[in-house]
């Protein structure tokens, strides 16, 4: 006795723990967020370029140092002698080393603008990532919504099979009894078959449901995969009432495709300062020493390095005078540039208006449509829940109850339908005011 108690406790103690261990590989909206944002190409690719940005960042600020450069030269001739009227050619052989360096002291702010705008485009470089961040996100939930919407069409169908299943046996019994024909039969056998087929395809659209869903994840397609599920209830109309003005407002401050469109605006203004600096002046620092030799001194190697040492230091001032509308060129070319950079930063703007308007009308549609599916499910249920008992007492015939079970599928598919439409809508509410996308 102690033995089997002993198992049994074993035994349950086993099967917690594959609970707990099924509930932990459960995938939340969350996790799948974060796995996806650290594996997505898109995110990983916007990084990189984030990468660039700084890399060009510190090289626009090394403009400001002085360059250095060494050279050294080794030099081989062969001529005839005329002196002493051999034939032939004498050879003789130099060598030459310099060090340079030079630094630009002024150039119209041109460096000081370039390193502005570097940085500039790493901010840029942030939110357009975080752009992606959100649009992968937004992309996770979808995936994630459609899984458990995909689930719950399983459920349904796999429960109007059972109640079908059940009336075919009665029907099936009644044929025997010839209470009924073999049409009604016939028509109650073929409603089994046609949500059995619905099933099949409630099936598929989980398959891919999932398959989508970890596609977008990067991680490989497995069948392990399973995703945690969140407490959704049943009473989840939140009854909100849209403030179309004040969620534009917030999305203004807080999404980051606008900051990024305002960002992009001031970056095209700093081409048109850049290109400007070529009409003045540059004024360049340039200093060097240099030494050679050569085998047709008389002195040694060491002696003429010494003796021949050339230092050197001096201005040089560059100024343009007709650059054949090069100049000009690139400042037109930079004014059209900002003019399109303020158009693009409009259309951000106007398409984010446009998207909290739909996302508000969606909000306040999603809301009345769900109540109205929800009141439709109660009534057609009360009704098919009566069909169905006077279908086992014969009261009414194949047809009648037919049709009343069509309809209850129809009214919980639209229940379920609008059940995720607002669950979405909401969702996408919360997202342009900046609430964290979580179920």
């Amino acid at each position: 006795m102690k033995k089997l108690i002993l198992i049994l406790s074993l035994s349950l103690l086993m099967m917690s723990e594959n609970i707990f261990a099924q509930q932990d590989s459960a995938w939340t909206l969350e996790k799948c967020i974060d796995y996806a944002l650290t594996r997505n190409i898109q995110v990983r690719k916007s990084e990189l370029i984030n990468q660039q940005y700084m890399v060009y960042a510190e090289q626009a600020k090394a403009q400001r140092f002085p360059s250095a450069n060494a050279s050294i030269g080794q030099n081989f001739n062969w001529s005839k002698s005329s002196v002493t009227g051999e034939s032939g050619l004498k050879g003789s052989n130099g060598s030459s080393y310099s060090i340079n360096t030079g630094v630009t002291i002024f150039n119209a702010s041109k460096l000081t603008d370039l390193i502005i705008q570097a940085n500039l485009s790493i901010e840029s470089g942030k939110y357009s990532l975080e752009t992606t961040k959100e649009s992968i996100s937004l992309s996770i939930l979808d995936a994630y919504l459609q899984i458990l919407y995909a689930e719950e069409l399983v459920r349904n169908s796999e429960k109007q099979i059972v109640s079908t299943s059940s009336q075919l046996n009665l029907a099936e019994e009644r044929l025997r009894l010839r209470a009924i024909s073999q049409s009604d039969y016939a028509q109650v056998k073929s409603q089994l078959a046609s949500e059995k087929l619905t099933l099949a395809n409630s099936q598929s659209q989980l398959v891919i449901a999932r398959v989508t869903l970890e596609q977008l994840m990067e991680l490989p397609v497995s069948d392990n995969f399973n995703i945690a599920h969140p407490d959704i209830a049943e009473s989840l109309n939140q009854k909100r009432i849209p403030d179309v003005k004040l969620v534009y407002e917030q999305a203004l401050t807080l999404k980051p495709q606008i900051k990024n469109a305002a960002l992009n605006r001031e970056i095209a203004s700093y081409d048109e300062k850049v290109a400007r600096t070529a009409l003045f002046p540059t004024l360049s620092a340039n200093a060097g020493i240099s030494s050679g030799y050569s085998s047709l001194n008389s002195s040694s190697y060491s002696g003429q390095f010494n003796d021949q040492i050339y230092p050197t230091i001096g201005l040089s001032l560059s100024i343009p005078i007709y650059q054949k509308k090069q100049v000009k060129t690139s400042i037109a070319v930079a004014k059209i540039g900002y003019q399109n950079a303020e158009l693009s930063e409009t259309d951000t703007k106007n398409t984010l208006r446009k998207n909290v308007e739909q996302a508000c009308v969606d909000v306040s549609s999603a809301q009345i449509k769900y109540e109205a599916s929800k009141e439709n499910y109660s009534a057609t249920l009360e009704a098919s829940v009566l069909s169905d008992e006077k279908f086992k007492q014969g009261v009414i015939n194949s047809v009648d109850y037919l049709v009343s079970k069509t309809n209850l599928i129809v009214a919980e598919s639209e229940l379920l339908q609008s059940k995720y439409n607002l669950i979405v809508s909401y969702k996408i509410m919360d997202y342009y005011m900046g609430i964290p996308l979580t179920l």
